[in-house]
C-alpha cells in the first residue's frame, strides 16, 4: 500500500483566504518538471491518494515528476466557508501556481485537474490567469456541464427547499450526526440508498449526481478504498450548488452573477488540454468532456486529446484498484509528450 508523505506549504489566495499545498516528499529533483493535481468540491488533496497498491501519486514520482497537490477554499483541509467557482479561479489557482514556481524556480508546470477543481481552474487558464500551466488534464468536467435529467430536477426543486433549512451538506453526517438537521438528512439518505456502499458513501451519492452510487462503480473499487473514502468527504456548500446550476442551464460555465459566458471569448492560454471521462459517469455526463473537447479542437485542430473510458465513472477514475492500468498509462503518455 502506499506509505506517502508531504511537506505542507500554506499560502494566501489572492484575496487573503488561507489555503495550501502538499508536495510529496522525496528526491525533489525530478527531470520531469511539476506536476499539480487539483481535487474536486468538498474533500482535499489526500482523495488522489487511495489505499491502492499504487496510486497516481507513486505513478507521478516514478516517472520522474515532481507532484505537488493543492487545497483550494473547497477543500476539508480549509475552513468551512461558502464559495463559488468564480472566488475560485480568480484568487486560488492563480495564487498556487504562483507559489509552486516561486519555490521551485520552475516557469512552466504541468496540472492534472478533477471535478470542481477543473471548472475552476478552466476558469483560470481561458482568461489566461495561469500561464504558466502548459498541459492540463481535466477529468468529468471542464468548460460544458451536462448532468443527468434528475441531477438537473436537484439542482432546480430540491436545492431550493434544503438552503432554508442548512448552507451545507456534509456526508460524514451518516456516521456521525450532530443534530437534528443532520440526523433528518442521514435518515432520508438511507431511506433511498441501498447500494452495497458504506453509509458515507450512499450520502455522497445523495449530494452529488444522479445514481447508486454516483460517483464510482462499486465493481472498480477495493474494499480499502471503500473504507477509505468515509473520511474524505465533508462539507460543501449550496453556494456551490447555485453557481453550478447556472452553468447547467446555460451548458457551459458563467459567472456566478450571469453575466459572462467563458465560452464566448478567444481562450487567453497555449496550454495543450487532455479531456478524461467515464461513460458510466452519473455526476457529469461524459458528454460535458465530448462537448468541451470539440470547442478546443474547433479552435485549435489535432492539438488537444479525448479519452473515453468505457467501464469507469466520476472519481474511480483516479481510485479504481485497475486505474494502474486502465488510465494513469494515458496520463502519464500525455503528461510526457
Amino acid at each position: 500500500m502506499p506509505d506517502h508523505s508531504f511537506d505542507v506549504f500554506p499560502f494566501k489566495a489572492l484575496d487573503g483566504f488561507n489555503c495550501n499545498l502538499w508536495r510529496l516528499k522525496g528526491d525533489h529533483r525530478k527531470d520531469k518538471g511539476v506536476v499539480m493535481l487539483v481535487h474536486g468540491a468538498g474533500v482535499r488533496s489526500n482523495i488522489f491518494n487511495p489505499p491502492n497498491r499504487k496510486n497516481l501519486l507513486n505513478i507521478l514520482a516514478g516517472a520522474g515528476y515532481d507532484v505537488w497537490l493543492e487545497n483550494w477554499r473547497g477543500s476539508t483541509e480549509c475552513r468551512k466557508n461558502e464559495w463559488n467557482l468564480d472566488q475560485v479561479a480568480i484568487n486560488d489557482h492563480p495564487a498556487a501556481v504562483q507559489e509552486i514556481c516561486r519555490i521551485t524556480g520552475v516557469e512552466e508546470m504541468n496540472a492534472i485537474i478533477h471535478c470542481q477543481g477543473s471548472t475552476s481552474f478552466m476558469i483560470s487558464a481561458v482568461q489566461g490567469l495561469v500561464p504558466q500551466v502548459k498541459t492540463v488534464i481535466s477529468n468529468a468536467v471542464s468548460l460544458h456541464p451536462v448532468v443527468p435529467e434528475f441531477s438537473a430536477f436537484k439542482l432546480n426543486y430540491i436545492v431550493p427547499i434544503v438552503k432554508p433549512i442548512t448552507k451545507y451538506l456534509n456526508p460524514q453526517w451518516a456516521d456521525d450526526a450532530p443534530d437534528l438537521k443532520a440526523k433528518a438528512f442521514r435518515t432520508l439518505v438511507r431511506l433511498t440508498h441501498h447500494e452495497e456502499d458504506t453509509d458515507v458513501g450512499k450520502f455522497v451519492s445523495f449530494t452529488y449526481g444522479t445514481g447508486f452510487p454516483a460517483l464510482w462503480e462499486l465493481a472498480n473499487l477495493n474494499t480499502d478504498t471503500k473504507e477509505w473514502i468515509r473520511n474524505e468527504f465533508g462539507n460543501v456548500p449550496l453556494s456551490f450548488f447555485d453557481h453550478i446550476k447556472k452553468c447547467v442551464k446555460k451548458g457551459a460555465l458563467v459567472s456566478a452573477n450571469g453575466k459572462i459566458d467563458y465560452t464566448s471569448f478567444i481562450p487567453r492560454t497555449d496550454a495543450r488540454f487532455v479531456f478524461l471521462t467515464g461513460k458510466l459517469n452519473k455526476c457529469f455526463c461524459s458528454r460535458s468532456q465530448e462537448n468541451t473537447f470539440r470547442y478546443f479542437d474547433k479552435l485549435r485542430p489535432g492539438y488537444h486529446h479525448l479519452y473515453k473510458f468505457n467501464n469507469y465513472s466520476h472519481l474511480d477514475i483516479f481510485l479504481g484498484k485497475n486505474a494502474i492500468n486502465d488510465i494513469f498509462p494515458t496520463i502519464l503518455e500525455e503528461l510526457n509528450n
